[in-house]
């Protein structure tokens, strides 16, 4: 039987953390907060949720920053551990409209082996170099979107695939992970939900920095995939 969490990654997010767990607590499912290295102000908001809710909330701290990827790999063993098969990735800065929450579980059950992504409706509020970002990855990877970090994941499958091969620990991590997911045979499907970028709101994305780490993982994935294409295109084919 199916045990479903949610996995909210976190970094100095304090402005926004209460918000996001208030809006899950609702659908009566676990919540696991990977709190990676933040500052103390976040250290204490985060405390203070996993006291008032102490049956659902379930906080991990790492002992220093180790990216969005590490953060949420090391979520995804510890909700292996507790014995859940699928856990919704969720980001605590509010971008995640979670009132597609109930779409996204609905079609996990019903295709419990598949990841289960979101697919981005923006406004103008997205910046500049997050769109630079996306049109990159859709030129080399031709996938609807592999940046979108609204997901359920399947952990049987996605734990199974990071115990055999490393996987990038920043902001290349939701691309690799669909990717080499994708290539292992998992499904991925995806849903249309909205994301924003509130006004004020704190990003750890890095222009150049983030953009040219995506690029060079990019071109790793595209030389990885030349001798998949017919086991690729066979896929496609039946499907």
């Amino acid at each position: 039987m199916s045990q479903y969490c949610f996995l909210i990654p976190i970094y100095n997010h304090h402005k926004t953390i209460t918000a996001t767990v208030e809006r899950l607590l609702p659908y009566e499912l676990p919540i696991i907060i990977v709190d990676d290295g933040s500052n103390d102000h976040t250290k204490k908001v985060l405390a203070t949720l996993a006291e008032e809710h102490k049956s659902l909330v379930l906080l991990h701290t790492l002992p220093e920053n180790s990216g969005k990827g590490g953060a949420v790999m090391a979520g995804f063993h510890l909700a292996a551990e507790e014995g859940f098969t699928h856990a919704l990735q969720i980001d605590s800065d509010g971008q995640h409209d979670s009132n597609d929450i109930p779409e996204f579980l609905a079609l996990s059950k019903q295709n419990p082996g598949a990841l289960i992504s979101g697919y981005p409706q923006y406004d103008e509020s997205m910046p500049t170099s997050r769109r630079i970002g996306r049109k990159i990855t859709h030129f080399w990877m031709q996938i609807k979107d592999t940046m979108c970090g609204f997901r359920v994941y399947p952990l049987y499958q996605t734990v199974g695939l990071i115990k055999r091969r490393p996987i990038g620990t920043r902001m290349d991590f939701d691309i690799e992970i669909m990717v080499r997911l994708y290539w292992a045979g998992t499904p991925v499907l995806f849903i249309p939900t909205k994301v924003i970028y509130p006004q004020g709101g704190q990003s750890h994305f890095r222009a150049l920095q983030d953009n040219l780490k995506i690029s060079w993982l990019h071109t790793r994935l595209f030389f990885s995939m030349l001798p998949r294409i017919p086991l690729l295109l066979l896929r496609r084919f039946k499907s």
